[in-house]
């Protein structure tokens, strides 16, 4: 449009003046009469409007505005005036920064599994001690001691020995032994505090996760110059739907809530099977790259 309105322009700047048209009206009886000027001279002191003199001008002077406009109609009528070229993405469109999305996308992919590990770590760490405390109510009356083994010594070294208490205590005793592992093992999982690392490692993969699945695209449209919907391409997104979700439960998470609990294990657990997807169907797409770029 802006291209069709210079045009009109350059031609209207290198035509002549125009001369005023005469006026003429009906006289009622089928004839026309003109209208002219009292003064003959006001009249032709009106007839031709040309502010610029472009009717005095020099064959000279006007074939150079017949160059000039015959110069701007092809500047104007030319595609590659009108359209810029596209940026020069530089490194970003090379081999480098296009293997940086499969590198940063499998690092991720072992960050996933070792952030769902911490979890179910923390979630172990977390209701073990109900496990300990159901134990616990299944054990005999220990009569004040403070284990089994102890409470079946006194049993046995009494004067008069009660047969029952030792069978129960006796039987007692694996009982005994699990809570004690359990109770290692809770110690263990708190030493190694589980619940801080899954909450570290969960933010940096929801960070670096949403960052590398805006970076994949646009570096697929700094080389092709558009984009390859697909099962990559949808599970990728996919994915960061499913963070996003996991992400929005903490909250409650942390007030106790168990539906939002089992919503958070939910989708990472469905994420990481979109994420296996993702590398499989990435794999090609990662063997065209190497076929058609080059380094840098």
């Amino acid at each position: 449009m802006i291209r069709n309105c210079l045009l009109i322009a350059a031609l209207t700047a290198g035509s002549s003046g125009f001369t005023l048209p005469s006026t003429a009206i009906s006289n009622g009886r089928g004839s026309t009469r003109v209208l002219a000027s009292e003064n003959k001279h006001d009249f032709e002191s009106v007839g031709q409007f040309d502010p610029l003199h472009l009717s005095d001008e020099s064959p000279t002077r006007s074939a150079s505005n017949a160059a000039i406009v015959a110069a701007t109609a092809a500047m104007m009528s030319s595609p590659l005036a009108a359209n810029a070229a596209g940026p020069d993405w530089g490194i970003f469109e090379g081999r480098t920064g296009s293997l940086l999305h499969p590198i940063a996308m499998f690092s991720m992919a072992a960050l996933s599994a070792s952030t769902a590990l911490l979890g179910f770590q923390w979630r172990r760490q977390r209701t073990i001690g109900d496990e300990i405390s159901s134990l616990k109510k299944s054990l005999p009356d220990l009569g004040g001691a403070a284990s089994v083994s102890d409470a079946l010594a006194a049993a046995q070294s009494a004067e008069s020995v009660d047969s029952a208490l030792v069978a129960k205590l006796r039987a007692a005793l694996p009982i005994e032994s699990e809570i004690d592992a359990l109770t290692k093992e809770r110690k263990d999982l708190a030493s190694s505090g589980p619940r801080d690392k899954h909450f570290n490692q969960g933010s940096l993969l929801l960070f670096t996760g949403i960052a590398f699945a805006i970076e994949g695209p646009l570096n697929t449209y700094a080389r092709a110059g558009k984009l390859f919907p697909g099962p990559h391409l949808y599970a990728g997104a996919g994915l960061v739907v499913l963070w996003a979700l996991a992400a929005s439960m903490v909250p409650s998470m942390q007030k106790g809530n168990d539906a939002a609990r089992t919503v958070h294990i939910g989708a990472n657990v469905a994420g990481i099977g979109l994420f296996v997807w993702q590398i499989t169907s990435g794999i090609p797409i990662l063997f065209k790259v190497l076929e058609f770029t080059k380094w840098p």
